[in-house]
C-alpha cells in the first residue's frame, strides 16, 4: 500500500527544495562569504526567520546545498550505473556524467573555476566530507553486487579510491573529459581484483 505523504509535509519539502536552489544560485555568484540569509529569503519570497528556522546558520545551509547538489550528481551516477552491462562500462558511464554533469553545475562550475566564488572550493576539498562520503556509500552499495567475492571494507575502499580519483580530475583536469574518464576506467579496473577461480 502506498503511503501518502502530508499536504503540509509536501510543502514543506517544496520549500525547502525553493530555498536550497536559490541559495545554490546565491554561492556561486557570491561564494559563502557574501550569502545571507536574507538574499536567500528575498529570492524565495519568505522571511528571513523562515529560512533560520528550516536550516539554523548559514554554515548548515552551506552544508545542505552541498548535499542537494550532490544528490543531483548521484542519481545520474546510479542510473548509470545499474544500466551497464559489467563493472568497467558502469565506471566509464559514471565517472563521465560525473565529469561532464560538473561543467554544466553552475555552481560546481563556480567551485572549479573560483569565478565569483573563490572560497567554495573547501566544499570539494578540507570540507569535502558531505560531497564525498554519500558518493562512497552509493558506489559501494551499486558495486557490492558485482563484486561479491569481495569483503564491503575493500568495496569501500575501491569506491573511495574511484571518487576521489574522478575529484582530482575534476580539480586539476590534465586533458580532456574522454582522457580522464580513460585514465579512471584503466586505474580502477586494475585496482579491482579479479574474481577468483572456482
Amino acid at each position: 500500500m502506498n503511503q501518502v505523504t502530508p499536504f503540509t509535509e509536501r510543502v514543506r519539502e517544496s520549500l525547502r527544495t525553493q530555498l536550497l536552489d536559490a541559495a545554490a544560485e546565491l554561492l556561486a555568484e557570491r561564494g559563502v562569504k557574501g550569502l545571507r540569509m536574507a538574499d536567500v529569503a528575498a529570492r524565495t519570497g519568505v522571511s528571513r526567520q523562515t529560512v533560520h528556522n528550516e536550516f539554523g546558520t548559514k554554515e548548515a545551509l552551506v552544508t545542505a546545498v552541498a548535499a542537494h547538489t550532490v544528490e543531483d550528481f548521484l542519481e545520474g551516477v546510479a542510473q548509470r550505473v545499474a544500466e551497464a552491462p559489467d563493472l568497467a562500462t558502469g565506471i566509464t558511464a559514471a565517472a563521465r556524467h560525473t565529469l561532464v554533469h560538473a561543467t554544466e553545475n553552475r555552481l560546481v562550475n563556480a567551485i572549479l573555476t573560483g569565478t565569483d566564488a573563490e572560497d567554495l572550493l573547501p566544499l570539494l576539498t578540507t570540507k569535502g566530507q558531505p560531497v564525498l562520503m554519500p558518493a562512497v556509500d552509493l558506489l559501494t552499495q551499486l558495486w557490492r553486487p558485482r563484486l561479491p567475492w569481495l569483503p564491503d571494507d575493500e568495496i569501500r575502499l575501491l569506491a573511495e579510491t574511484g571518487m576521489r580519483l574522478t575529484v582530482s580530475h575534476l580539480l586539476t583536469p590534465t586533458g580532456t573529459v574522454d582522457e580522464a574518464v580513460a585514465t579512471i576506467t584503466a586505474l580502477m579496473c586494475r585496482l579491482i581484483p579479479e574474481a577468483p577461480d572456482d
